[in-house]
């Protein structure tokens, strides 16, 4: 996963609302076990309407895609968040999302940005011809004409996007502490490891009254 502390340039100024999983990415798409290939099929039922957003040679290959209220709702499907990052959206900003797409965005090294909807409605206005600039170093997104809005994430999923790293990447990196730890275990407390001698003293004690 790369690092993102800043994402900017154009934005799909799309702010639909209540926009489901199945919307993103169809299901017959979901036959693929691989993440490329996925974002041909993003929004193919949108795609299928005469002058739609993502087929505007305004907003191709935008990195930014602004979106209404409980954007990512329905399934658990992660292929969601792999159509997104193969057409190369790399942040969503929206009121709201659901929680199992917001964590398969963030594994996917895709920014979630919560603003009220008034942001949005903003956001939406100006990305029709201006760049939007999300920045994790000041938690803000900004825009040409000085609009700022500050906004809150976790801290555990900010520092794993900055350095491009996930939960399991932060344990690998923990390794030779890990090992030490086990060692340590393996020397004081070795029935943990359930050593036949100690085993065996543990069983024959089990019997007495």
């Amino acid at each position: 996963m790369e690092p993102v502390t800043i994402v900017s340039g154009t934005a799909y100024p799309w702010g639909a609302k209540n926009v489901d999983t199945d919307v993103i990415i169809p299901a017959h798409w979901l036959k693929t076990i691989t993440r490329t290939g996925l974002g041909k099929g993003a929004f193919e039922t949108v795609r299928q309407q005469p002058g739609n957003i993502f087929d505007d040679p305004r907003y191709a290959g935008a990195p930014v895609l602004i979106a209404g209220d409980n954007f990512g709702c329905g399934s658990s499907r992660e292929h969601a968040a792999w159509a997104l990052a193969d057409m190369g959206v790399k942040a969503v900003i929206a009121p709201s999302f659901s929680d199992i797409f917001s964590g398969n965005a963030f594994k996917n090294g895709i920014v979630a940005v919560v603003l009220p909807q008034e942001a949005i409605d903003r956001l939406v206005e100006v990305a029709r011809d201006q760049p939007i600039t999300v920045d994790l170093e000041t938690m803000t997104v900004t825009t040409p004409y000085q609009d700022r809005f500050a906004f809150h994430l976790d801290p555990f999923r900010r520092r794993c996007l900055m350095e491009g790293t996930d939960e399991i990447g932060l344990t690998l990196a923990r390794d030779t502490a890990i090992s030490n730890f086990e060692g340590t275990m393996a020397v004081h407390r070795p029935w943990i490891e359930g050593r036949s001698g100690y085993a065996g003293i543990a069983v024959e004690g089990a019997g007495r009254t």
